[in-house]
């Protein structure tokens, strides 16, 4: 009794001394591994952050003391505005007789002779804290037009054709930092390809969009003069489908005033068209002071052929632009009550 009486102790006592169920062992670190650092050695140091170049600056609007800030672009018209003219197509018509009537050829519509002498901008403060951009064309009896516009004078939304163009042309900025010699393209359409209609076949595309900072230079007071060079281009040419001539005289037997129909004459007449945008500028910003110094540049736009005007986004001809800064912006225009 007594030896069993031992056992159960000898029993219990081994119990007591068993590990908590549930505890992690260490693993065993593996053959060759090097030791941990000890806890209070230093962390080793992060990646430093990339460096500002220093010859890149950014361009951006700024409003000194949220007060308005104003330009007048003048557009000077280098004589008339030319009218498009189509190309003869002389394809087919030897052999025909010389008192049939040829198919009247459809001329493209003249190019505007009327467009705004100069436009008016003015940048200030939204409601939202953000960039409004009001346009303001003289002559013509245009309407005001407005439009939201970003810190580097992208035009988010609002203003259209001719206006908005312009506005893109002396308002916008690039997006990144730039430097001397980089480069960078505006969001301007200078020719409108939903402008032609189903009727316009397009041969040829051709679009250059370049803006480049040729020079940063310093200032008084800690100012830097970035000069920027324009260089835009569009061509575009095609063929557009006339409309359909109408249908000749049915012969009839022993009667010589009148003739069959030919096949050719069935078809309807295509004639050729086409148009060329160029625009070339120079301006000057300040960077510190974020607005222009000056701006200069010149429009040469040209059609030929059958070539819808309204597909034409610029003033036609040639226009000189110069912009200069106003003392003060002009009001608001007032808005129509409503008729009760």
């Amino acid at each position: 009794m007594r030896s069993l009486f031992g056992l159960v102790v000898a029993l219990s006592l081994s119990a007591c001394k068993e590990e908590p169920r549930g505890q992690l062992e260490p693993i065993p670190r593996p053959p060759g591994m090097k030791d941990a650092p000890p806890p209070d050695a230093k962390a080793a140091p992060q990646a430093a952050a990339p460096a500002v170049d220093p010859s890149k600056v950014m361009l951006r609007w700024k409003l000194a003391g949220n007060a308005p800030i104003a330009y007048r672009l003048t557009l000077d018209r280098q004589g008339p505005a030319p009218a498009a003219e189509p190309e003869e197509d002389t394809k087919g018509k030897k052999g025909k007789g010389k008192d049939k009537p040829e198919p009247k050829v459809e001329r493209a519509p003249a190019a505007a002779a009327t467009f705004p002498g100069a436009f008016t901008y003015v940048v200030e403060r939204s409601s939202s804290g953000g960039y409004h951009l009001r346009v303001i064309p003289e002559g013509n009896n245009a309407a005001e037009d407005s439009g939201a516009m970003s810190e580097r004078g992208f035009v988010l939304d609002g203003l259209q054709g001719i206006t908005r163009n312009t506005a893109s042309l002396v308002m916008e900025l690039p997006m990144a930092a730039v430097g001397p010699k980089d480069a960078w393209a505006l969001a301007t359409e200078l020719l409108t390809h939903d402008s032609l209609g189903p009727a316009f076949a397009i041969s040829k595309s051709v679009r250059h969009n370049r803006v480049t900072l040729t020079a940063l230079t310093p200032a008084e007071g800690g100012e830097q003069v970035a000069t920027l060079e324009y260089d835009l281009s569009e061509q575009l040419s095609g063929k557009m489908t006339q409309r359909r001539p109408p249908p000749a005289v049915p012969a009839r037997a022993g009667d010589p005033d009148t003739e069959e129909a030919s096949p050719e004459d069935a078809a309807p007449p295509t004639v050729p068209a086409s148009a060329e945008v160029r625009i070339t500028g120079k301006g000057e910003f300040l960077v510190k002071a974020g607005h222009w110094r000056s701006w200069e540049g010149n429009i040469s736009a040209t059609t030929s052929g059958a070539f819808p005007a309204n597909a034409l986004q610029v003033p036609p001809g040639t226009v000189k632009l110069k912009l200069t800064a106003l003392e003060s912006a002009p009001p608001s225009a007032p808005t129509a009550k409503p008729q009760q």
